[in-house]
């Protein structure tokens, strides 16, 4: 196997390189966590900045908007700008990453046409209207109906842990179409306007106390027949590719800062004294192999959605299974440096620790990720 970078890929390093090094000293400092305007104001003018520049949705394909890159030259991106400090997509989170990539491997052409370029301009946002409070992990059983009246659905029900709702132009949503069906079967994938008549958001705040996610209540919203992204009753299949994208290849960035934060966590060991401990050098030691290893199955994950068309597969499972672990041992050992202060919020990577106890329930939980594992790849026979 040969994993030498080309020269045509070093020569995008640079220039890559280059334009991060001559825009980011000219960045306004970041809005407090608690102001999502201006958080949404933040991420979308940087999202500008990566179009105007064609980085934005650089590993997209030529017909949906985006330059076509390859698999190699998308992880360069992600290498370079982390490791360059740049802002993460932020609010553009859900359409950039879930909503866009489904549109544009799903949708109509009049439907990319509609929603994808505001996406890779950042002129407008999604959040995620999947989770319900009587269906999380049995994603299937949501109990949202759309009903349908004319060209239009008549939608009603609670949606929880909604994504960037507060700030969202648009919703990913997905309804019960058809309650006789069996519940895989009568699921629908809508684009909801989030400025409707009948939605009403109600902000979740974390443990962390940020409020990223709300709850969501939906009282007769009618939405167009035509925001309906594949068939009628189809949306399961549909939300399969979206959260392909979300387990297999939306967590990539994530595994750069976190090999960057394990460099921070060594040179404050050895700032503190704390480096004389050999259990915790032999800890960090092994998260440094950890996440070098998650990088090459990311390098893998990545290839094989190429060669599959641009949908991931379900080795985004085995990555999003071992990476929430890994992420939740790396910021325990950030506590194990940090000694005491690990207890005070205002103190890097606290924060950061409190988030990672998420990761094993977020974007699908870790037993869904071991049965999705276990029946889909290793052919396993299903639980009882």
């Amino acid at each position: 196997m040969d994993l030498a970078y080309t020269e045509e890929e070093e020569e995008f390093r640079a220039r890559l390189r280059k334009w991060l090094a001559s825009v980011l000293p000219g960045l306004p400092a970041k809005p407090p966590p608690d102001d999502w305007p201006a958080r949404r104001a933040y991420d979308t003018a940087w999202q500008r900045m990566l179009h105007d520049a064609g980085y934005a949705g650089l590993h997209w394909p030529l017909d949906a908007g985006g330059r076509g890159a390859t698999p190699t030259q998308h992880l360069i991106y992600l290498e370079e700008t982390e490791r360059a400090g740049a802002p993460y997509v932020g609010a553009n989170f859900v359409g950039l990453l879930h909503a866009g990539p489904t549109i544009a491997a799903e949708g109509t052409a009049g439907q990319r046409a509609r929603w994808l370029p505001p996406v890779l301009r950042g002129d407008e946002i999604w959040c995620q209207g999947f989770s319900e409070p009587d269906a999380g992990s049995d994603l299937a059983a949501l109990r949202t109906r759309a009903v349908r009246d004319g060209d239009h659905y008549v939608v009603s029900g609670q949606k929880i842990w909604t994504s960037h709702a507060e700030v969202a132009d648009w919703c990913e949503l997905l309804v019960r179409t058809d309650p006789e069906a069996p519940k895989h079967r009568g699921i629908s994938w809508l684009a909801m306007p989030m400025d409707a008549p009948g939605i009403t958001v109600r902000p979740l705040r974390t443990l962390a106390g940020s409020t990223e996610f709300a709850e969501m209540f939906l009282d007769e919203v009618r939405v167009p027949v035509s925001h309906r992204v594949g068939a009628e009753n189809d949306g399961w299949r549909v939300t399969m590719v979206t959260l392909s994208f979300e387990r297999g290849t939306a967590f990539v960035g994530e595994v750069v800062a976190c090999r960057r934060t394990l460099g921070e966590l060594a040179a404050a060991a050895r700032v503190n004294g704390r480096w004389d401990d050999p259990v915790l050098r032999r800890r960090l030691g092994r998260l440094n192999a950890e996440f070098r290893a998650l990088w090459r199955l990311t390098q893998w994950n990545v290839s094989e959605a190429q060669r599959s068309g641009g949908v991931p597969g379900t080795g985004g499972s085995v990555f999003k299974l071992r990476y929430s672990q890994a992420r939740q041992e790396l910021y325990g050992a950030a506590a194990e440096v940090l000694g005491a202060d690990s207890l005070d919020l205002d103190r890097e990577w606290v924060l950061d620790r409190l988030s990672s106890l998420s990761y094993t329930i977020a974007a699908g939980t870790s037993q869904i990720q071991r049965n999705i594992v276990a029946e889909r790849m290793l052919g396993l026979p299903k639980g009882r």
